[in-house]
């Protein structure tokens, strides 16, 4: 057989086109037919819901390829031969029924009855149910329920759809509990709290001496207070200050500064291994009563303490073992006389050499007891200091305490041991004795605070045949909010000095009352009521002091 040509092809095609036409509009015809006839169309139901894919027929259904996008408002859901036009909202389309949906607009679900299927009406009807809404057509108004209610005849029974309304979002950053605390200035990866105070009063005793003569007393005390926002790591900061300055002024003079820093910081190895660091400083006068007071002065004498240390620690599943080591140096200056001459400080110089030791087990989340073990050597400039004793030593001490984080509600560590200081002059009698550290903050409700400080250090002398002095301190405060923006305090203190070699001992105590008014986050306005006494087992170093200040805060 001989092939067929290319013309022979194309005529076999188009007669092949044409047949296939004629045969589908033939049965195009036929269910027209059908459709129009009387006992069809009484047979036959429009369905319910159409396919929304489909498209929707608008012109001469003898002209079927002309088709074009259905125009008009969406029809009610339910609503025999209409159909709603398929929309998606932008841009969570793509969430599902229980997704999750980053616009959060409201969504809409139908009611259903305790047995967990969907509402239907009682009535029976030819058509289907209405299935519940598609989660990505566009919710009906608020409205919807009234435009259901009102739907013509034919339309089946749908029970009012129950809007549900999601949460609201969450701020950025969160504000704190409390309405007047500071929220800081956001400088790169840390947030900075500055704050100074100006406050001024009367003290009958500034020099805390037998023969009281009263002062007028001025202080500026700036602060400042930094954390870093690391995902990782850390490093924070606590620096105070204050200046005081008294009117009129007695010998030796009585103003003085004060400053107190530390930084902390923290590197985060891996997850159980960390690097701890810190640095520390602290400018300040011996007290106008002590005894390491040499006579004749004209000012106090300054010290500065200052150092720094650094260690590591492991963390083995509920064990948390830590190493520290640090040194530290304090510096006096000279001291000046009355009559202009001035005496030198440098057989108090020293450096203190020291290193830690700390474990602890994790009991239950929030609570870790542990053990501490601590050693130090100090180290003098001079040998001998001017009286010829050698007062160079070394200190150990032992404690054991636990750390509270419970619920927020109890914050802080508490521990109590032993130390003992033995130093290099067989003249001088090692110091030892209980000692007791704390930092505890217990939030008793919502209006009531209530903190334990305490402290436990062996300082140096300067008297011949005396080794040192072991003091001790601890305080409690209670702050309790009578309204938000008023603050009430009330504050206790004890301490002890025991001077090794002088058979002294001395008992402070001290008590004092608050109140602080808030006008908003940035200023306050404090005053404070305090009472301070001091017993000696000496006669002539006993005295009383009352002190009354009011004072005005800024912070940020």
């Amino acid at each position: 057989m001989r092939a067929p040509t290319r013309d022979g092809l194309w005529r076999q095609g188009t007669d092949v086109r044409r047949l296939a036409r004629s045969g589908l509009l033939a049965l195009r015809c036929a269910l027209l037919a059908a459709c129009v006839a009387p006992g069809a169309a009484s047979a036959q139901t429009a369905p319910a819901y159409p396919d929304p894919l489909a498209p929707y027929l608008q012109n001469n259904p003898l002209q079927p390829q002309r088709f074009q996008r259905t125009q008009g408002a969406p029809a009610r859901a339910g609503q025999p031969g209409t159909f709603a036009p398929y929309t998606l909202p932008a841009p969570a389309s793509g969430a599902g029924v229980t997704g999750f949906d980053s616009t959060n607009s409201r969504r809409t679900t139908p009611r259903r009855n305790p047995n967990g299927a969907a509402a239907t009406s009682a009535a029976t009807s030819p058509q289907a149910a209405p299935p519940p809404a598609s989660p990505y057509q566009t919710p009906p108004p608020d409205d919807a329920n009234s435009a259901l209610a009102a739907a013509p005849p034919g339309t089946p029974p749908v029970e009012p759809i129950e809007q549900i309304r999601p949460p609201k979002k969450r701020k950025a950053h969160s504000e704190p509990d409390d309405p007047y605390a500071p929220l800081g200035i956001r400088a790169g990866a840390f947030d900075l709290f500055p704050a100074v105070e100006l406050s001024g009063g009367y003290t009958t005793n500034p020099a805390g001496s037998a023969d009281a003569k009263g002062a007028a007393v001025y202080s500026v005390a700036p602060e400042l207070k930094a954390q870093s926002n690391w995902s990782r790591h850390e490093l924070k900061a606590d620096l105070r200050g204050s200046y005081n300055w008294y009117n009129p002024d007695q010998t030796p003079t009585l103003s003085r500064p004060y400053a107190n820093g530390k930084i902390d910081g923290r590197i985060d190895v891996t997850r159980d291994t960390r690097i701890d660091l810190d640095t520390n400083v602290l400018v300040s006068t011996d007290a106008p009563n002590s005894p390491n007071l040499q006579a004749g002065l004209a000012k106090l004498p300054v010290f500065t303490t200052f150092g720094g240390g650094a260690g590591i620690g492991q963390r083995f599943n509920r064990f948390d073992l830590s190493v520290k080591g640090g040194v530290q140096r304090t510096v006096y200056q000279n001291s000046q006389l009355t009559d202009g001459t001035t005496a030198s400080n440098e057989d108090r110089d020293y450096n203190q050499y020291g290193g830690t030791v700390r474990g602890g087990y994790e009991l239950s989340p929030g609570v870790m007891p542990f053990v501490e073990a601590e050693a130090d050597r100090r180290v003098h400039d001079l040998n001998a200091d001017f009286f010829g004793y050698q007062r160079d030593s070394k200190g150990f001490a032992g404690k054991a305490g636990t750390t509270f984080e419970i619920s927020k509600l109890l914050t802080g560590e508490v521990a109590f041991g032993y130390t003992k200081r033995d130093y290099q002059d067989p003249r001088l009698q090692d110091i030892s004795g209980l000692i007791g550290d704390a930092s505890l903050v217990w939030t008793a409700s919502a209006l009531t605070t209530v903190k334990l400080t305490g402290t436990s250090t062996v300082g140096e002398s300067t008297l011949p045949g005396v080794s040192g002095a072991l003091y001790r301190d601890v305080g409690l405060q209670a702050d309790h909010a009578f309204r938000r923006w008023l603050i009430g305090t009330v504050k206790l203190g004890y301490g002890n000095d025991d001077y090794v070699g002088l058979d002294r001992n001395d008992n402070r105590y001290s008590a004092s009352v608050g109140l602080t008014y808030k006008f908003d986050r940035s200023w306050q306005v404090k005053g404070e009521l305090r009472q301070d006494w001091l017993r000696s087992n000496q006669s002539g170093n006993n005295y009383n002091n009352t002190t009354v200040l009011l004072g005005l805060r800024w912070q940020k």
